[in-house]
């Protein structure tokens, strides 16, 4: 089995400020957003805590090309750093990491603050830097206190409120990766929806001693019907979650032999004469980008 080359060298290196180029023009203007200070006043308080990424682009000279941390780049020069920390990537094709590099997830975010902390800088301090409250900093290093391995895997990548883990925290690890799963498949990760999913669950899925806040307005009848509700819901989530890689495969393979059938001159002629509806679905399946943008005409 071939081996899998990865994308960066693990360990950051330092490299000199002037042999890293920028891949894209700044505007001027940058210099004077709330970012770019909030960043600055980040990097000369506590350091740099995200090495840059970078790749080649002359070995013989050591020139990078940076992929990601443009502005990090810009304030350190404000700051006269002779050179930063960078993650190299062993990929020459700059354009993958260039046009796919995902904002900082939350719980990325909770351990780079640990990180910080733990090198001994203070909460206070470094509230300071990033100009927040410190009880905003707070929350995110305490953002995984009583959340199960499981449920914070399913969260690794996503942005979400800290007061989301505050709701998790109420109910017992099943039940956490239960909702943590409806959230994701319905690309809502957010604490209403968590609360929701708080109120339906039953006393038996909440940690002891805590208790779903009680909505005005719905009887018990209706709570338990709910309840029951969800509890179908999560077992056809999980019926489909079972078949969706079988179902998905059968339908590009589907799209694939309806597109060789209307590439066939007489196959697609005598669809068109005696069975035009037909066709004009067999055009719209093909003319799918994907399950859940569909093009419904060839020509529009």
């Amino acid at each position: 089995m071939t081996g899998v080359t990865l994308a960066f060298i693990p360990e950051p290196l330092l490299v000199s400020l002037d042999n890293l180029l920028p891949s894209r023009r700044v505007s001027a203007h940058i210099f004077e957003t709330g970012k770019f200070k909030q960043i600055k006043a980040s990097i000369q308080e506590v350091g740099l805590i995200e090495p840059l990424s970078v790749t080649p682009a002359d070995k013989a000279s050591g020139q990078h090309v940076i992929l990601d941390g443009h502005l990090r780049l810009l304030a350190m020069r404000e700051l006269e750093f002779s050179d930063a920390p960078c993650l190299i990537a062993t990929d020459d094709e700059n354009y993958t990491y260039n046009n796919h590099v995902n904002r900082l997830p939350t719980i990325q975010e909770h351990y780079m603050i640990r990180r910080v902390i733990e090198r001994g800088v203070s909460p206070e301090r470094l509230a300071k830097a990033l100009a927040v409250d410190v009880t905003s900093i707070m929350k995110k290093m305490s953002l995984l206190d009583g959340i199960c391995a499981e449920a914070a895997e399913l969260l690794g990548d996503r942005q979400f409120s800290a007061e989301l883990s505050r709701v998790l925290r109420k109910m017992k690890p099943t039940r956490q990766v239960e909702c943590v799963e409806l959230m994701v498949a319905a690309n809502s990760v957010t604490v209403r929806y968590a609360e929701a999913l708080l109120v339906a669950t039953p006393a038996t899925g909440l940690v002891a001693g805590k208790k779903a806040k009680k909505l005005t307005g719905i009887s018990s009848e209706q709570m338990l019907k709910m309840e029951s509700e969800m509890t179908n819901l999560q077992e056809q989530y999980k019926l489909v979650e079972q078949t969706y890689g079988q179902d998905v495969l059968n339908l590009v393979l589907a799209k694939g032999y309806l597109a060789k059938l209307l590439e066939n001159e007489p196959a697609s002629h005598y669809l068109q004469r005696h069975q035009p509806d037909l066709f004009s679905e067999f055009e719209s399946i093909v003319a799918t980008i994907s399950l859940d943008h569909k093009q419904l005409a060839i020509n529009a």
